[in-house]
C-alpha cells in the first residue's frame, strides 16, 4: 500500500523507513543464534526500540521544519507541513514513542547509550551537519553501524570485525549513493551540500565504498571464523552480493536510491538477490 493512503499520524512516523532497522538482526543472523529464545527476544526489543526512536527523530525534524516544508513542492505534502497533523499532536506522538522506546530498551544500559547517541547524531545532522560534506554521509553511515552494534554488543553477541567493516562500507556506499541520486533533482530542489560534491567525486566515493564492501565481505566469507561457523559454502553468497551492489549502483545512476527503504523494494532484481542471498546463507547451516 502506498504510504500516501496511510492515516496522517502513521505517515508522520514514516514506517517504511523501519526497513533500515533490520540491520539490528545482522548479529543474530550471522551468529545463527535464532534458536536462543531469550536472545531473540532481546534483539526484537532492540529492533522495536530503534523503530520508536527513528520515528521520533523524523517527527522532531518535521516539527522543526514544518514552515519551510510547507513552501517546498513535494515536502508540503508531509502531514505536519500540510496541516493534516497539528504540532501539538506531533509532539504528543513523539512523547509516546520516546516512552515506548525507553521501555523497550530499559533492561540494557548499552542499548540506551546507543539509542541516545543515535538521536544526538541524527538531530545534529538534521539541524546543522547535513550541510558539511563527507560529515553528512558519515553520520548517515553511523546510523547503520549503531543498529549493528545494538543487535550485537547491546544484547551480548560478540561482533565479527569483518561483519562490522562490511556494515561500515555498505552504509557509506548507500549514503554516497543517496547523494548521487539527489543530483537528479531540479537545481532549485537540490540539497545545498551538493554544491560541494562534484559528480566525479561522488562516482569515486561510490566505487571505492562498493569495492571495499565486496572485499571485506569476501574476506569474511572466506575467513576461518566464518568457515567454522557457517561452513565453506558461505563463499557462494559473494557473487550474489556483488550482483546486488552492481544492480543498486545501476539504479542510482537512473536517479533512484534517494530513499533506500523504498528503492530496495522497487527493483525485483535486487529483491531476488536478497532472497537468493538469504536462501544460500540458510543453506550453509543445513548442507555442510
Amino acid at each position: 500500500m502506498s504510504t500516501s493512503k496511510l492515516p496522517p499520524l502513521i505517515r508522520l512516523m514514516r514506517p517504511h523507513q523501519w526497513l533500515k532497522n533490520v540491520f539490528v538482526f545482522a548479529g543474530l543472523l550471522f551468529s545463527q543464534a535464532w534458536h536462543n529464545g531469550p536472545l531473540v527476544e532481546r534483539v526484537l526489543y532492540a529492533f522495536l526500540a530503534f523503530c520508536c526512536f527513528s520515528s521520533l527523530v523524523y517527527i522532531l525534524n518535521d516539527w522543526r521544519d514544518r514552515a519551510a516544508d510547507a513552501q517546498h513542492p513535494t515536502k508540503r505534502l508531509r502531514p505536519l507541513a500540510s496541516g493534516a497533523v497539528s504540532p501539538r499532536e506531533a509532539l504528543i506522538l513523539a512523547t509516546v514513542l520516546l516512552l515506548a522506546g525507553l521501555g523497550l530498551a530499559w533492561g540494557s544500559r548499552a542499548l540506551l547509550l546507543i539509542l541516545a547517541l543515535y538521536v544526538a547524531l541524527n538531530l545534529a545532522y538534521s539541524w546543522r551537519l547535513k550541510h558539511v560534506p563527507v560529515v553528512d554521509v558519515s553520520i548517515i553511515a553511523s546510523g547503520f553501524m549503531l543498529r549493528l552494534l545494538a543487535g550485537t554488543v547491546a544484547v551480548g553477541i560478540p561482533p565479527s570485525r569483518w561483519l562490522l567493516l562490511t556494515g561500515l562500507f555498505i552504509a557509506l556506499f548507500l549514503g554516497f549513493s543517496k547523494r548521487k541520486a539527489e543530483t537528479f533533482h531540479e537545481p532549485e530542489q537540490q540539497r545545498a551540500v551538493l554544491e560541494h560534491y562534484p559528480p566525479a567525486l561522488l562516482d569515486t566515493y561510490i566505487a571505492a565504498t562498493m569495492t571495499a564492501t565486496v572485499i571485506t565481505y569476501g574476506l569474511y566469507a572466506t575467513s576461518i571464523e566464518a568457515m567454522q561457523q557457517h561452513g565453506e559454502r558461505l563463499v557462494y553468497t559473494v557473487p550474489v552480493v556483488i550482483f546486488g551492489l552492481l544492480r543498486y549502483a545501476y539504479q542510482v545512476h537512473r536517479g533512484r536510491g534517494e530513499d533506500v527503504s523504498r528503492d530496495l523494494l522497487r527493483d525485483p532484481w535486487i529483491l531476488a538477490a536478497g532472497i537468493a542471498w538469504l536462501g544460500l546463507f540458510l543453506a550453509t547451516r543445513f548442507w555442510r
